[in-house]
């Protein structure tokens, strides 16, 4: 078992990663994470220049970084598990240290990088198994680590997949999009990342509702319930449209300047032309929206 102060360091950074993550888009910058200190010392979350983070002060490995365009074969397996690669050409200390996260049975932190200098820290993950012949450790969210991914049943596969999907891929689905609207929302500008969700256009549930930023659109949670509930719609051409019911309402201020007022503004758009949203997507969502 890894020391007391071993664990009492990984809760310490696991909840000043999760206040942190609190008023962000679900990302970190990389000078955020080499500039964390823990009572006023400086303990990076990730190197410099290595993909493990192997902190002297600590029993095994804190982090590791998965990248998609670095040099090693890093893949997801199985619903939140990956095979991780060894550092290649490298002391012994670094692979040591990961196998080290196993044995001990202690958490880590698997960082995700989906642009460049930019990270989503998944945590906690486990160390679940070590294939020092290929070079490879298995990596797994702590809520998984119990599945043998080779033998597993349907129901453990679907559940791993719903923990997954919650845990993994929908903050970064979350993060491509509100970065992508430069953390405001299309419709109304409010810009507190707090209070904004990646809106799908075509349901996550559904064949074409692939986690990508043109099936998403940046939303505050008032709009985002609006759009989903089929108050608020989007044309093809980017129009928002509500609901004629709705338009007549009388109500408060909230129905008047949050929807009402909406109805045939446009959308605020990405700058970038290839993160706006599919109009084919949209067209398919607005003939819902038009028979509701």
């Amino acid at each position: 078992m890894a020391s007391e102060r071993d664990r009492a360091i990984r809760e310490r950074v696991f909840a000043d990663l999760t206040e942190m993550l609190a008023s962000t888009d679900g990302t970190l910058h990389r000078s955020q994470l080499l500039a964390y200190e823990l009572d006023g010392i400086r303990l990076p979350l990730i190197d410099f220049s290595r993909g493990i983070r192997n902190p002297q002060s600590l029993d095994a490995t804190l982090a590791v970084v998965s990248d998609p365009h670095g040099p090693y074969p890093d893949e997801e397996i199985f619903p939140g598990v990956w095979r991780y690669s060894f550092r290649a050409g490298t002391t012994a200390g670094d692979n040591t240290k990961l196998v080290a996260a196993r044995d001990l049975e202690v958490d880590i932190v698997f960082f995700r990088k989906p642009l460049k200098n930019v990270y989503q820290p998944i945590f906690p993950a486990r160390v679940i198994d070590v294939d020092t012949n290929e070079g490879f450790v298995i990596i797994a969210l702590a809520e998984l680590a119990e599945i043998d991914a080779q033998s597993t049943s349907a129901v453990e596969r679907r559940w791993a997949e719903t923990v997954t999907y919650r845990r993994v891929h929908q903050p970064a689905f979350r993060a491509m999009v509100l970065r992508a609207y430069e953390t405001q929302c299309t419709i109304c500008n409010f810009r507190h990342a707090e209070l904004l969700d990646a809106a799908h256009i075509v349901g996550d549930r559904e064949e074409r509702g692939e986690a990508i930023v043109t099936n998403g659109m940046a939303m505050c949670k008032i709009h985002h319930a609006a759009y989903d509930s089929n108050f608020l719609g989007v044309s093809p051409d980017f129009e928002i449209r509500i609901d004629s019911d709705l338009l007549h309402e009388v109500d408060g201020p909230m129905l008047r300047y949050g929807l009402q007022e909406m109805h045939g503004k446009h959308l605020i758009l990405p700058k970038r032309a290839s993160d706006r949203p599919d109009r084919e997507r949209l067209a398919e969502r607005f003939a819902e929206f038009n028979k509701a």
